[in-house]
């Protein structure tokens, strides 16, 4: 269209573009659209297979470099970056509110908690050392990290900055070679990002970003030159490409959807708990894996939920702070309101309705509350991620009950109790099939030094470590074990477990 090319056209960066091939043939490019107007932003390359096999081979002839450079140098750069961040953050604020839709709030969280995960990164010169030990009559073992070598993060729409922070900064601080690709659905603010890397000193063959759909997704996940894949996103996608990249060699962790379950115990704080759970089923319009999908109550909590519902109603739609935001194309408020028409139509009493907030520019779903009766306990809009402002509230008649529903659920991503009681907190802390647990908590990331990721052997997980910290740092390298002997001398004392020389 004609409004489409008068918007810029964002494209892959790094050494790559200066590599490809003379007339590669691409799909046409994706129109980026607002969500809070509908109105095309820019339009987004599309890449091919083509692009990441040049991807990959510039990453290769940069990665001898960068990896020989010392872990403290890298972590240097990253400070830098950190610094570059900040000084543009408004800037990048903007651009996460204009192509994502969230509220200025939420933007500026996004900004703050992927600044987060580049502070740890700092750290890692003080926390990946290896260890020495003598373990036998003139002989010691020492051990230490490498890069794994060139690696791969396809991350979703969601969280525009924060998510690609999980793992960049930790991958290249440890000495890897980056390719991302970002969402085609919100490729501005990585594209400015990438400048910022590079003005902090990260070489263009280090961090590179190729845009496209699944063509270049099958293609990161095939090429043998790529050591390690992270994914972020829907559980069945999660589940393809985790299968795809493990049989292709590499290690892969994919992280999926989730059904988080909130449980409110009677003895709970209502006006806390109610501001809470609409916060955590409303927040980012919904569209966060951490978000609420399910309040269980424990008997009938009538005041409860009537205040939740008050607050509910109360939110207004737009982007300023305290605003709620909207969902992130057509595709997406289709396929909200239809989960609660259907859930209407079988039964549920819809106490809150936000497909009143539907108009003709942007897409807009309001915060949306369903009562379900216990025969509906396992409908559709109880068991599927809907990635939209929508809380199902569930009766049951105790916490064992409760415990029963949320540990049926296969996401095992997070869960939280509204308790005054610590006994209580505790057992079901302990007991809820989920990795993420909050305490009076309804969104509860674990913030750094904590560690991100679901439960292993879960729908919310596929693969081993966490996405952030200590397990980011575990997944990005490899440890080799050394055993030394300097000495002919015998051991003083006998050691029948060396194997040093001895039959």
């Amino acid at each position: 269209t004609r409004a489409a090319m008068s918007v810029p056209l964002i494209t892959g960066t790094g050494a790559w573009r200066e590599n490809e091939a003379a007339g590669v043939k691409r799909p046409n490019p994706l129109d980026i659209e607002s969500p809070h107007d509908g109105k095309v932003i820019a339009r987004v390359e599309m890449g091919t297979a083509a692009d990441v096999n040049v991807a990959v081979a510039a990453a290769k002839a940069a990665y001898g470099e960068w990896s020989s450079l010392t872990m403290k140098r890298r972590a240097t750069i990253m400070i830098k970056f950190h610094h570059l961040c900040e000084q543009n953050a408004e800037e990048l604020v903007g651009l996460i509110c204009k192509e994502n839709g969230k509220n200025r709030t939420e933007a500026q969280g996004d900004l703050a908690k992927g600044l987060e995960t580049v502070e740890w990164a700092f750290s890692m010169p003080q926390l990946a050392q290896g260890r020495i030990l003598p373990v036998s009559g003139g002989v010691y073992c020492h051990d230490f990290r490498e890069p794994v070598g060139i690696v791969t993060s396809i991350v979703p729409f969601n969280f525009p900055f924060m998510v690609p922070m999980w793992t960049t900064p930790i991958a290249l601080v440890a000495g890897n070679c980056v390719i991302l690709k970002p969402s085609e659905k919100v490729p501005l603010t990585m594209r400015r990002v990438a400048d910022l890397m590079y003005e902090a000193g990260v070489p263009k063959g280090a961090f590179q970003m190729v845009n496209g759909a699944r063509e270049v997704v099958d293609a990161l996940c095939d090429h043998k030159d790529i050591a390690a894949l992270t994914f972020v996103g829907s559980s069945a996608v999660a589940e393809l490409v985790h299968t795809r990249a493990t049989a292709a060699g590499k290690k892969a962790l994919c992280l999926g959807g989730a059904k988080n379950h909130l449980v409110a115990s009677p003895d709970c704080d209502v006006e806390m708990a109610s501001s809470d759970i609409v916060v955590s089923f409303s927040g980012c319009a919904g569209q966060r894996c951490m978000a609420a999908a399910i309040l269980l109550t424990v008997g009938e909590q009538t005041k409860l939920v009537e205040k939740v519902c008050e607050k509910a109603r109360n939110l207004k739609r737009g982007q300023e702070s305290g605003c709620v935001g909207p969902v992130i194309d057509k595709a997406a408020m289709e396929r909200i309101t239809r989960h609660i028409t259907a859930a209407e139509q079988d039964g549920a009493q819809v106490l809150v309705d936000g497909r009143s907030w539907s108009c003709d520019t942007g897409y807009w779903v309001g915060p949306t509350v369903l009562k379900f009766p216990p025969e509906l306990k396992d409908h559709p809009a109880m068991k599927e991620e809907i990635f939209g402002p929508i809380l199902c509230v569930l009766t049951v008649k105790d916490a064992a009950e409760a415990l029963a529903v949320e540990n049926a659920d296969p996401h095992g991503n997070a869960a939280c109790i509204y308790t005054q009681s610590g006994e209580t907190a505790d057992w079901f802390a302990r007991n809820f099939g989920a990795a993420m647990i909050g305490v009076n908590v309804g969104v509860p990331v674990p913030r750094e030094p904590f560690s991100f990721g679901g439960l292993e052997g879960s729908r919310s997980k596929f693969g081993q470590h966490d996405i952030t910290g200590e397990g980011a740092m575990n997944f990005f390298t490899k440890v080799r074990k050394v055993t030394t002997k300097w000495t002919s001398k015998p051991n003083a004392v006998p050691d029948m477990a060396s194997f040093a020389g001895v039959m």
